[in-house]
C-alpha cells in the first residue's frame, strides 16, 4: 500500500461515505459517544440510542451528574452495560478537573475509565484531527487481506505493527477522514462476503491479487460458548409485575429482572411453591422459552406466567409504563416480557 492508495481510499470516502449523526460534529464529547456506543453494536442499532442520549445528556457535566438509574435507562438494551458506567466515571473525573472535553492527549486519555487503544485514535483523529490510527475489527479485516497477514489479527502486535504502518501514511492527510475511511472501507466493502470489484484498495491488496481473500483475516478458533437453562417467574397482580435489582457485581449488574432460578421447574413445582409460601395465586401457565446469546454465554430461560390474588410483601411491583419510562430492563428480560403477549 502506498500514499496513491491511500488517495484512492479518500476519494471513495468522500463520495461513499453514510450520512451518520456523529460524522457532523468534532465535539470530542459527541463522538466519544458515537465511538463508546458503536462497540459491538450495529450502526442502525446505534443512531436512535445516539441522539436519545445527547438529547438528554448533551454534555460531560451532565453526564457526571445523571443518576446510574436513568444513565442504564438510556442504556437500555444497547448491552454491555459497563461501558455506560465507564462513561459517567470518565465524565466525573474531567468534571472533578474543570474540564468540559475529552484531552487532545494520548497519555491523558488512556488514563480514564473505559478508554482503549481504539477509542483513544478515534477521539483524537476524528475530533481532533491528530495522526493517531484507530484500529477496529473492520479495520484489521481490511488490512490482513491488503497484506494477506497470516498472524492472528487479535495479537497485540499485529496490532501494534498496523498502528505504526497507518501513522506514517497520516502525515500530511486530513486524520479525520483517514480514520473513517479505513472504517467505512471494512463496513461497507471490505465485509465477511466483500465485493472486491468496487473496493478503491483492490490495486494494492495482495488477497485480492492472490484470490485469496476467504482466508483473511486469521482468527483463532473460539470456544464453544456455555449453555445455562434457567426458569423466570412473570408475577402480576392487579397489572403490575415483580421485579427486582440484580447484585451489584458480575453480569447485568444493578439491573432489574424478573425473578428467576438457575435451574428448570415446571407448574407443579411452581404450585407446590406458592401454596408453601402461602401465597394466594388464580393461574400458572408456561409462556414458552426465549434464547439469548451474551459474547460468552448463552442463556435459555424457561418462562411462566403467574397470575397473584394478593401481592407479595416488601416487593417490587411496576405497571407497564413504568416499566418502560423508569426501570432499566436488559434485552434478555425484555425478550421475557415480549412473551406476555402469548396470553
Amino acid at each position: 500500500m502506498k500514499k496513491k492508495n491511500i488517495k484512492d481510499l479518500l476519494t471513495w470516502y468522500l463520495e461513499n461515505k453514510r450520512d451518520l449523526p456523529w460524522r457532523h460534529t468534532k465535539d470530542s464529547y459527541k463522538i466519544w459517544i458515537s465511538e463508546t456506543m458503536l462497540q459491538q453494536t450495529r450502526v442502525e442499532t446505534v443512531i436512535p440510542y445516539y441522539e436519545r442520549f445527547l438529547k438528554c445528556l448533551p454534555d460531560v457535566p451532565s453526564l457526571a451528574s445523571v443518576s446510574e438509574e436513568q444513565l442504564l435507562k438510556l442504556w437500555e438494551g444497547l448491552g454491555y452495560y459497563s461501558r455506560a458506567r465507564n462513561l459517567q466515571k470518565t465524565a466525573k473525573i474531567l468534571s472533578d478537573n474543570q474540564m468540559d472535553f475529552l484531552p487532545p492527549n494520548k497519555e491523558e486519555l488512556e488514563r480514564l475509565p473505559g478508554i482503549g487503544p481504539y477509542t483513544v485514535g478515534a477521539i483524537l483523529s476524528i475530533a481532533y484531527g491528530l495522526p493517531e490510527p484507530a484500529i477496529d475489527g473492520n479495520v484489521l479485516r481490511v488490512l490482513s487481506r491488503v497484506y494477506e497477514e497470516k498472524e492472528d489479527i487479535l495479537k497485540p502486535k499485529v496490532r501494534e505493527k498496523y498502528c505504526l504502518l497507518l501513522k506514517e501514511f497520516m502525515d500530511g492527510i486530513d486524520a479525520s477522514s483517514f480514520t473513517q475511511s479505513f472504517i467505512e472501507l471494512g463496513a461497507l466493502v471490505c465485509t465477511k462476503n466483500p465485493n472486491c470489484e468496487v473496493c478503491p484498495l483492490k490495486k494494492c491488496c495482495l488477497a485480492y491479487k492472490h484470490q485469496t481473500i476467504s482466508l483473511y483475516p486469521v482468527k483463532k478458533i473460539k470456544k464453544e460458548k456455555p449453555i445455562f437453562e434457567k426458569t423466570v417467574f412473570l408475577c402480576e397482580y392487579q397489572k403490575k409485575v415483580f421485579i427486582r435489582k440484580r447484585k451489584n457485581e458480575g453480569l447485568l449488574a444493578n439491573l432489574y429482572e424478573f425473578p428467576n432460578v438457575d435451574f428448570l421447574v415446571n407448574e407443579e413445582d411452581i404450585q407446590r411453591e406458592l401454596k408453601k409460601r402461602k401465597v394466594s395465586y388464580s393461574l400458572v401457565r408456561s409462556l414458552g422459552n426465549v434464547k439469548h446469546v451474551f459474547s460468552h454465554q448463552i442463556w435459555i430461560l424457561h418462562v411462566y406466567f403467574i397470575s397473584l390474588n394478593e401481592k407479595i410483601p416488601y416487593e417490587l411491583f411496576v405497571s407497564e409504563q413504568e416499566l418502560k419510562e423508569k426501570y432499566s430492563l436488559p434485552t434478555v428480560f425484555q425478550k421475557v416480557w415480549n412473551l406476555k403477549k402469548n396470553l
